[in-house]
């Protein structure tokens, strides 16, 4: 045999057993007459001791980092024991080795501080993949897998396959599509998640199905973004929506036990996505910390904010105030003594393009209660006091105010919220806070089509109390200025979104399951009745046949990985990840097919 035992197995106890190890060479050591080799595999590292006969060979023979090795040899206590490594109190005192296949020069350092760029270590990915530090991340993915495959077992789930071949429905983001070889001119699509086949699981009958599987998306890249990525799918019959956050309460808090250890007993905070977006910005908000924003000309509770009313600020002769769409603050706690060095470099920070401001108004409440602006000759002392009041803040906080159009004002005041609860340490990668958001909008307007479309999908159900008024109603918009004053704007989804860490890694919802309101969604699309028959009559149809309630979600296996991790992005927790670009620079792919392939397809290339 190869081995009887791995990398990391051997312990004290194990003194003086003759013993076969195999693995990778980690480094080399040689003092005078004696090498020390570290080998390592999959398991850990144990150290080597080769003697002066041995020493000898070596050096006729030698070893480079890398080399599979094999060894024979006998266990011996260390004397200068490693307290880092699990083996650190024996070494193996080797009495024969045998190169099993050498090795090139690695292009990078294998170790956890590596001096391999991200570029250089996804080209050699099955090099990058021996590092320590990777193998932690795929092993932490597998122990998620693990614990969501048991815990679904045990609430009677049943874990079934769906197609990768679907139909190209191209509602939301782009297929990828594959020809078809038997039928020309036709094309499969690669599906964005197995929505459709798992409510008709529920047709069939199989009220709780499961799939932790891959889904397809052509769309722009980032961090947290890949062409294929990794959904734990779940689905449910014969539930309303409390049923649904139960379950999957549960399966995170098991998550959470069996891969972290940590007991997460207190309860999941909830928050409509009025909420969120009024007082955070987002509807992903992390809620680890505070740091509420507050409108200041629109100080009254409602969303989107009326404009108009100048509320905190009225009064004021501060133009770029007064002009504004909105005006949002947020009270950053202690950051008062903030330099005036630390402020510009804030200002140049929400000028930069992902965030798009002009500038930045600041105020100082200084502990002695004082209160100092980067605008005082605008303001009088008891008005930045109100604002002071609006914004919940305290002696020794800093106020931090963007003014602009709502909608990049709001997010950049969100991104500015976020930065500065990184920069005073309050996102901790080891505290986790969970959070629902509920009560979503059931659709956007798009001013550019003069039509609605679907925030969730064309599937999520409207809540109980709001079905009457989409049945009722015309989805036609007379006026697109006037489109909020519509009753469909204020129809709200039965549909929730899980939040970790402010970061969404799930999200469901009831779904309809009468065919009429299934098709009075489609008309509200703008879909002719022949289109949604061509596009999706086989799920209408099978709504015939006594489909149950029903309503699941869908987890992002990859993302949830990575925030358990404490990383910012999802490639470090995928074997085999794609780049930016969406290429696989270790195969080279996407590639060109050769012309033979073409004329099997019957394809030509523009």
């Amino acid at each position: 045999m190869y081995r009887t035992h791995n990398c990391g197995e051997l312990r004290i106890s194990e003194v003086d057993k003759d013993i076969v190890l195999a693995g990778w060479v980690q480094t080399i050591r040689k003092f005078g007459s004696i090498t020390f080799i570290d080998l390592r595999d999959r398991y850990g590292i144990t150290q080597l001791l080769f003697g002066e006969e041995l020493t000898a060979t070596l050096d006729s023979n030698p070893l480079g980092r890398e080399f599979v090795l094999q060894v024979k040899g006998k266990v011996a206590e260390r004397s200068n024991k490693n307290k880092n490594i699990p083996t650190g109190d024996i070494e193996v005192l080797v009495d024969s080795f045998t190169i099993l296949n050498k090795s090139a020069v690695p292009p990078f350092t294998i170790q956890d501080d590596t001096d391999g760029g991200d570029d250089l270590r996804m080209k050699y990915r099955y090099l990058d993949l021996r590092r320590n530090a990777v193998k932690k991340n795929l092993e932490l993915r597998y122990a998620v897998g693990r614990s969501t495959r048991n815990y679904l077992h045990e609430q009677g789930f049943m874990d079934i396959e769906t197609p990768f071949l679907i139909k190209s429905t191209p509602e939301g983001a782009r297929d990828f599509v594959v020809p078809s070889r038997m039928n020309e001119g036709q094309f499969y699509a690669l599906p964005q998640s197995p929505q459709t086949f798992k409510q008709l699981l529920m047709v069939s009958g199989y009220d709780r199905y499961y799939q932790i599987v891959k889904c397809f998306r052509d769309e722009d890249l980032r961090a947290d973004r890949q062409p294929e990525f990794t959904q734990i799918d779940c689905e449910m019959s014969f539930v309303e929506q409390e049923d649904v956050l139960s379950m999957f309460e549960g399966l995170v808090k098991r998550i959470f036990k069996d891969v972290k250890n940590i007991d997460y007993n207190e309860q999941v905070q909830r928050m409509t996505w009025e909420d969120a977006m009024w007082h955070y910005g987002n509807d992903k908000p992390d809620i680890r910390f505070c740091m509420k924003l507050a409108n200041l000309k629109f100080p009254h509770y409602v969303f989107p904010a009326k404009q108009g009313d100048s509320g905190t600020i009225a009064g004021t002769d501060f133009k770029v105030f007064n002009d504004a769409e909105t005006v949002l603050a947020i009270a950053v706690p202690g950051a008062a003594e903030y330099s005036r060095k630390q402020l510009d470099e804030l200002t140049e920070w929400v000028k930069r393009p992902q965030i798009g401001m002009m500038g930045m108004v600041n105020i100082r409440y200084n502990a002695d209660g004082s209160l100092k602006s980067s605008v005082d000759k605008f303001f009088t002392e008891d008005k930045l006091r109100q604002i002071a009041n609006v914004a919940e803040a305290k002696a020794g906080d800093l106020i931090l105010i963007l003014a602009g159009r709502e909608e990049r004002t709001r997010k950049a005041m969100s991104e500015l919220r976020l930065e500065m609860g990184r920069r005073l340490g309050l996102r901790k990668d080891d505290e986790f806070k969970l959070l629902w958001v509920l009560d979503f909008p059931l659709f956007e307007y798009n001013e550019e089509n003069n039509r609605w479309v679907a925030r969730h999908h064309p599937f999520t159900s409207p809540k109980p109390s709001d079905i009457e008024t989409m049945i009722s109603n015309d989805p036609a918009i007379a006026d697109p200025e006037k489109y909020l004053e519509h009753p469909y704007a204020n129809i709200k989804a039965n549909a929730y979104d899980m939040v970790l860490n402010g970061n969404e890694i799930g999200g469901g919802s009831i779904r309809i399951y009468q065919k009429e309101l299934q098709s009075k969604m489609f008309d509200a699309l703008g879909m002719s009745r022949e289109e949604a028959n061509e596009k999706f009559g086989f799920l209408l149809g099978a709504f015939e046949y006594g489909a149950p309630p029903h309503g699941g979600i869908a987890f992002g296996f990859d993302r949830l990985c990575a925030i358990l991790g404490g990383s910012e992005s999802i490639r470090d927790f995928i074997a085999f990840p794609k780049n930016n670009s969406g290429r696989d620079v270790m195969i080279d792919a996407p590639a060109s097919i050769d012309s033979k392939q073409l004329d099997e397809l019957r394809l030509s290339l523009k």
